[in-house]
């Protein structure tokens, strides 16, 4: 299980596309305490997937914008943070996603497949490092928003045919129905949740 968001050398899985902007911690979630559980620190190295902006439906939670921590700067308080964010359509990143589906049914994808939508999720039941789930929902009825889809990481594609080592890829084995959290690749498709 993750206790920590994504780092390490192989977190991006595609140089680009790349769309910088900057925004303060404050509005970011769901990180430290902009959370619903103990999420971790944001620290510069770690490459969460997050959203932007209100936490409720009222506040336009569904439609955030969101994507991927590229950079953090610490203020002189948690809130005058600046967080750089990547919010680029089709830049693929490896993260820890949950496959729960629903949260009321208690329902857990076991064959996850590619295109597969992800969403940022705040969910307590979520461990400390995911911020991503396959829930579209939460249990309270809000709606997260979307960001992006599961996709292939370069080095888990199944590649033999065409001369490479691997004989299966990231998508060819079934998962557990209850809570699992892995490592998956994602394309970012940071335009929320509009349905």
């Amino acid at each position: 299980m993750p206790d920590d968001f994504y780092s390490g050398s192989n977190w991006q899985q595609s140089s680009g596309p790349i769309v910088n902007v900057e925004v303060h911690e404050s509005d970011v979630w769901p990180v430290d305490d902009n959370a619903a559980a103990a999420k971790d620190v944001l620290a510069d190295g770690l490459h969460p997937v997050v959203a932007v902006g209100g936490r409720t439906a009222a506040d336009g939670r569904p439609t955030n914008v969101t994507g991927v921590v590229m950079k953090y700067v610490a203020g002189r308080t948690t809130a005058l943070g600046i967080v750089g964010l990547n919010i680029a359509e089709g830049m693929i990143v490896r993260q820890y996603v949950a496959n729960i589906l629903d949260y009321s049914a208690l329902d857990y994808e076991t064959a996850p497949v590619v295109g597969q939508p992800v969403y940022v999720d705040d969910s307590a039941s979520l461990s400390a490092g995911v911020t991503l789930s396959m829930a579209s929902e939460q249990a309270a009825g809000l709606l997260n928003p979307q960001a992006g889809v599961l996709w292939y990481c370069q080095d888990e594609m199944a590649n033999s045919e065409m001369g490479g080592p691997r004989i299966y890829d990231t998508f060819d084995h079934t998962l557990a129905d209850t809570l699992v959290e892995q490592e998956y690749c994602i394309l970012l498709t940071p335009i929320g949740h509009l349905s």
